[in-house]
């Protein structure tokens, strides 16, 4: 191992034990009931609010497989500037209404909503079930970016299952010992972090050809299809529009960063902030494509930023951005354990197995949950590969399948316990077939739609089956109107 690694191990090393001075004290902050740990007793800042979910949305997806898809597919990946957008709505117009279902009936997982909305424990359990599965993957792939990071960071030293354990303990570390109160409270200094890497890496490789206008000089003379969609590339480019924002606003973490907040009045802000955010993702692009000049054959192409990094820019620099890479796959992978342990304790260890657990004692399920849900993420990473995008997509159209039954209840009160069960099963049985079966997803949407295609199969099936089903009984929909009565009378 070289100086340089050895320095540059060392930076991420220090970003790596700040956060668990900051989940020691936040531990201090912490009082012993599942509302507290989960979701911080309901009453998140503003500015704590809008790095969580800034940090939680943007993950090793966006700052590794952002660089890996500019560099093998060209300006497909713009398409995240829409669905920063669109992400941002969603947390406004649907997020907005959740927090306050959340805050009058005391929910905590996603499950209490759908169960409550729809008086059905058999729905709950089906998306609480949707969420812990399509959730696993997209943990994994936190893992293996944050992996690819340090194995580079060490100059291969530093093996990948190693760098993957690693990393994982850290988190598990800090969000047993603070809850969600650490989580967000990392999260800041995570999201910080992120957004200034994301933008200064993209410049300083770009100035590596002569800056961003020369680069595409360059670019343009050596791939100029680089610069343009590929053939077809425009079912792929609205498939992950939205897919993409709805999947991660429908996955357990974020329902937790509804359920938390302390004032309704950040979800106004939220469409301009995350619209405004993806200004970063120019610094992808820039990495991208001046990587396709300097570097045209990685092998692997979700190492793209590393490996330019660690060899064109001073080891200290390239380490400084290299930590903030690995604050994005953090700042995820902590929201993701920590949710997803939330619904396994709440949703069906509280329920089926032990239900005269006490506060404390459930705490306690909770934190050993996050250890299980790491192993098996741990064991994806080293057993299922992928393209960190690829595998990302077909999680979040998993997760995105749950916003059909999730807009009924919220603006369709013609809308059925049958039509909700219905259109979930068909949408991630298609998803499942798609993604397993080559060869089955029919017509334009075989050009990277298949989740989009499961979804709109999804919407028409809930349609159609809750027209022709049992409405919600009187009474439950009697209640649910006055409480958005309610809302509407105090004017969030």
């Amino acid at each position: 191992m070289t100086a340089s690694n050895i320095g540059a191990l060392l930076i991420i090393a220090l970003f790596m034990l700040i956060p668990l001075a900051m989940g020691a004290y936040a531990g201090r902050k912490s009082i012993p009931t599942t509302e507290d740990f989960f979701v911080q007793g309901r009453g998140m800042g503003s500015i704590a609010v809008f790095f969580t979910v800034a940090a939680t949305w943007w993950s090793a997806f966006a700052f590794m497989g952002s660089n890996s898809y500019f560099y093998l597919k060209g300006p497909l990946y713009w398409t995240a500037i829409a669905w920063n957008i669109l992400f941002g709505v969603l947390y406004f117009v649907v997020g907005k209404r959740v927090w306050f279902s959340g805050k009058i009936n005391k929910y905590i997982t996603p499950k209490d909503f759908f169960k409550h909305q729809y008086g059905s424990e058999a729905l709950g359990n089906i998306v609480a079930i949707v969420m812990l599965v399509f959730t696993l993957p997209y943990l994994q792939i936190q893992l293996t970016g944050g992996a690819y990071l340090i194995e580079v960071a060490s100059g291969g030293l530093i093996n990948f299952k190693f760098a993957a354990l690693l990393f994982y303990l850290v988190i598990i570390i800090y969000v047993w010992s603070g809850g969600l109160r650490a989580v967000a409270w990392t999260d800041i200094f995570y999201g910080v972090l992120l957004f200034f890497g994301m933008i200064f890496g993209g410049i300083y490789i770009a100035n590596l050809l002569g800056g961003p206008t020369e680069m595409f000089e360059q670019l343009r003379a050596v791939k100029p299809e680089n610069l343009v969609l590929q053939d077809n590339a425009w079912m792929a480019w609205l498939a992950m529009f939205i897919i993409t924002p709805v999947g991660s606003f429908m996955g357990p973490q974020l329902w937790t960063r509804m359920y938390a907040v302390k004032s309704p009045r950040l979800f106004n802000l939220m469409p301009f902030l995350l619209g405004f955010a993806a200004i970063a993702y120019v610094g992808s692009m820039l990495v991208g494509n001046s990587a396709v000049l300097l570097e045209p054959t990685i092998e692997q192409a979700d190492k793209v930023l590393p490996v330019i990094l660690y060899k064109y820019a001073p080891f200290v620099l390239a380490s400084f951005i290299i930590a903030c890479g690995a604050a994005a796959a953090m700042s995820t992978a902590n929201s993701q354990i920590h949710a997803m342990s939330a619904g396994y304790t709440v949703d069906f260890h509280k329920t089926y197995i032990n239900k005269s657990l006490s506060e404390r004692q459930l705490v306690w399920v909770g934190r050993w949950c996050i250890l299980v849900l790491s192993a098996a993420a741990y064991v994806m990473a080293l057993y299922v590969p992928g393209l960190l995008v690829n595998i990302g997509l077909v999680a979040l159209a998993g997760t995105a399948q749950v916003i059909v039954p999730t807009l009924g209840a919220l603006f369709w009160k013609r809308s059925t316990v049958a039509g909700a069960v219905s259109g979930l099963l068909v949408g991630i049985g298609l998803l499942v077939i798609f993604t397993f079966v080559p060869g089955t997803i029919p017509g334009p949407f075989a050009f990277g739609g298949g989740g989009l295609l499961a979804l709109l199969c999804n919407i028409v099936v809930f349609l159609i089956v809750s027209s022709v089903t049992k409405a919600r009984p009187k009474e439950l929909m009697d209640e649910l109107d006055q409480q958005y009565d309610d809302f509407y009378d105090k004017k969030y």
